[in-house]
């Protein structure tokens, strides 16, 4: 079957080759010899190393016996079909040239036959790299900086992985640890592995793809979880949540593995911070990147702090958490200062006249504002009573009556006279349990005490909240 086979190959190779009759005076070219093509000169020797081109004028390569090489290097840097002839814009699978016995290889032949080596090569749209043998790549390149699929091309988009070879020794330090010694890591367009650049600040990179937000350690592995961007976790607050992102866990519903996770979200605090918060899950709200909103250092809030969520005020403290109770917050930048209470349930600002809980356990009244200013409580006169930042201000039953003065618009102050239950006097004079008259008009001003007129001075602090104290 063999010599079959042999002779059909033989009748075809002549047709190509453009054979001549071989005899002692043969003119230059190929003939066949024992079955094998073979290449005379003009002085009827045979041609050996060299490359000769047959009637189809591709080229074959004659070996170191004269005899025209089938199936195997060719020259070096080049390879030869089943028919002899130059393989050219091809891969071919087979054993290294200089390695007989090792493992087939696929190379890579362009257009002038050459091996492809010693770098790139993009092929039919696609990317490769090849050593300095011509052997195609796969795996990590050496740098970790781009990943080489089993069929050697770069590989773009998300990949779980494992970790380069140079990163295996590596001591992390921190960060999720892998139980399987895979990572999921992202190839740009390009090719190349996302990860921090040299002078970015700090070991971690947010990168926004396909609309949303992941992070990367120095390696460009894909982080779960709590992250700290400041580097190693044990070197921040453990009274703040500044600085940390959160990146979507196993198990967490309705989200992609490692995103970012924007709104309301009950969670673990990060270790650090799980021996200095009153509960061990918490609620956590978070912007589209993965940060926490976290409120004012030092319990110093203000109006500019709150957040709004479908249309209600939150206040933060420095732990990420939404506060609850009554709170001290500064209106604006303004100096001036009113009270919030956050619900337990809902913990969003109360409005209109409650009885509160203040900080010190104790309940009192207080009127909160609705409509503009919604929830901000109020000072100064409301249905007759009269509130300091948003406490009622009462005399005790010792007094009967006490002066509370509060800052006019215009300067200097207005004082009310209030009774025990918060009431404004007005028109009238009234005397207290010390026997002090005071003489009031029919806006509530105080005008007179024990008969002399009095100003726009101050003669009595008004009754302060006792507030909860922001961590």
């Amino acid at each position: 079957m063999k010599r079959k086979n042999w002779k059909i190959l033989t009748a075809a190779a002549v047709m190509s080759l453009g054979v001549l009759t071989m005899n002692a005076y043969a003119a230059e070219g190929w003939s066949m010899s024992n079955n094998t093509w073979i290449y005379l000169d003009n002085n009827g020797n045979r041609v050996t190393g060299e490359w000769r081109k047959g009637a189809d004028n591709l080229w074959r390569y004659l070996n170191n016996s004269g005899e025209m090489a089938i199936n195997c290097w060719a020259d070096g840097e080049y390879y030869v079909d089943a028919n002899g002839i130059m393989v050219t814009n091809k891969w071919i699978k087979t054993q290294p040239l200089y390695d007989d016995n090792g493992e087939q290889e696929w190379f890579y032949f362009g257009n002038s036959g050459k091996l492809v080596k010693d770098g790139w090569k993009k092929i039919d749209g696609k990317n490769y790299l090849f050593d300095s043998e011509g052997i195609m790549q796969t795996g990590w390149t050496d740098d970790g900086i781009y990943y080489l699929g089993s069929d050697g091309a770069v590989k773009t988009g998300w990949r779980y992985l494992e970790a380069p070879e140079s990163d295996e020794d590596d001591d992390y330090g921190y960060g999720p640890e892998s139980d399987d010694g895979m990572y999921w890591y992202y190839f740009a367009a390009s090719g190349k592995k996302y990860s921090p650049e040299t002078g970015d600040g700090g070991d971690y990179r947010v990168s926004r793809i396909d609309g949303k937000y992941y992070c990367f350690n120095e390696k460009g592995q894909m982080q779960t979880g709590w992250v700290y961007m400041e580097g190693e976790p044990d070197t921040a607050s453990s009274d703040s949540i500044e600085d940390w992102r959160y990146f979507a866990e196993e198990g967490i519903k309705n989200t992609t593995l490692g995103s970012a996770i924007s709104g309301w979200l009950s969670l673990e605090p990060p270790e650090r911070l799980q021996d200095n918060v009153d509960e061990p899950v918490v609620w956590y709200y978070f912007n589209k990147e993965g940060v926490p909103k976290v409120g004012p250092k030092h319990g110093e809030a203000s109006t500019n702090d709150f957040v709004r969520v479908d249309g209600k005020n939150y206040l933060f403290d420095q732990k990420g958490n939404p506060v609850k109770g009554l709170h001290k917050v500064e209106i604006g930048d303004t100096g001036e200062y009113t009270s919030y209470y956050f619900d337990e349930s809902s913990k969003t600002a109360l409005k209109g006249k409650r009885t509160v809980e203040e900080g010190d356990g104790s309940k009192s009244t207080f009127y909160f504002n609705e409509g503009t200013y919604a929830g901000r409580g109020v000072t100064g006169v409301k249905n007759n009573y009269l509130y300091y930042m948003g406490k009622r201000q009462e005399a005790d039953s010792d007094s009967r009556y006490i002066l509370v003065s509060l800052p006019a618009s215009g300067g200097g102050y207005h004082t009310y006279v209030v009774n025990t239950s918060g009431r404004v006097s007005k028109n009238t004079t009234v005397k207290d349990r010390d026997g002090n008259k005071y003489k009031v008009n029919s806006s509530g001003l105080l005008t007179e005490i024990n008969e002399v007129a009095v100003g726009n001075e101050k003669h009595g602090d008004p009754i302060e909240p006792i507030f909860e104290e922001m961590d």
